[in-house]
Formats: C-alpha cells, sequence, structure tokens
C-alpha cells in the first residue's frame, strides 16, 4: 500500500481515535508514515510524539493497548479516523478518553 498520499500536505497528520463498541472518541495524535506503517504492519496504534520526537507504541509503557480494527481516511487524505478496541485507560491522565474536561 502506498502511504505517500496521505503525507502530501505535511510530515505529519491527525489521527482520530474512536473506540468502535462504544463511538467515544479517545484521543487526538499524530502520524507520520511510518507510524501509519507500523500500525498498519503490527495493527496496534503507533504515533509520532511531537515533544519527543520520537516514535511511541500506544500501551508499550502502560499496558493499555489500542487494538486497531480499522482505519478511514477523510475526504482530503490528511486525516485519519482510527477505529479501536482499548485496554484500559486510553488518555495518560488515567481517564479511559483524553475528552474528559467539560468546558460549556
Amino acid at each position: 500500500m502506498n502511504l505517500d498520499k496521505y503525507f502530501k500536505k505535511a510530515d505529519l497528520i491527525p489521527a482520530v481515535v474512536q473506540e468502535k463498541s462504544t463511538g467515544e472518541v479517545l484521543m487526538l495524535a499524530y502520524m507520520n508514515k511510518e507510524s501509519l506503517s507500523k500500525t498498519l504492519e503490527t495493527g496496534y496504534t503507533w504515533f509520532w510524539s511531537r515533544s519527543r520526537s520520537e516514535l511511541w507504541n500506544k500501551g508499550a509503557t502502560s499496558g493499555h493497548y489500542q487494538k486497531v480494527l480499522e482505519i478511514y481516511s477523510d475526504c482530503d487524505d490528511d486525516t485519519l479516523l482510527v477505529m479501536v478496541e482499548q485496554t484500559g485507560a486510553a488518555c495518560h491522565t488515567g481517564n479511559h478518553s483524553c475528552f474528559f474536561t467539560k468546558i460549556k
């Protein structure tokens, strides 16, 4: 599979991670070509850490892995929707989702 079409506009693209069984949005992270390739290869999410400038496998430290069930691209091929089976918490704070702070 040629992944170049997803990275025509930028080296990093947003990846929205959603729990397939509940529809809950778990997190937003960024992928580069290598992390998307590793995600497709392994069946588990890999992202690019903008703060650490390195690849990271979600759950490698915490044990809270994300098994990839489906991946969709948006109409412009510059954003991904990653449908997963989440083990444990998706958020580094221990919350199931990173979206737990209500603003309004």
